[in-house]
């Protein structure tokens, strides 16, 4: 089961390349994405990287959250689907 992990406080130099071989230490990466500015077509400085088993993702978020990376420290953690997204967000709305 492929399972997406959210990279985030990326440098915007940061290429999906590099991320593909950083998390190849965790396990298998079947696609690194980099979240573009629609406009300017530069790096928002956050990515998903799905990886091909929760085991993987899991070591992924072990090995690189608060690991520093072209000089930035990493927030790595489960990505959440966009349908649980909007349900815990309408929890907290008055």
């Amino acid at each position: 089961m492929e399972v997406k992990v959210c990279v985030r406080n990326l440098s915007k130099s940061t290429t999906e390349e590099e991320l593909q071989v950083l998390f190849a230490q965790a396990g298998e990466v079947i696609a690194a994405e980099i979240v573009r500015d629609r406009e300017k077509g530069g790096s928002r400085g956050f990515a998903f990287v799905t990886m091909s088993a929760l085991s993987e993702a899991d070591r992924a978020v072990n090995l690189f959250n608060a690991f520093v990376f072209s000089g930035h420290i990493l927030q790595v953690g489960l990505a959440v689907p966009r349908k649980q997204r909007s349900s815990i967000s309408a929890m907290y709305e008055p």
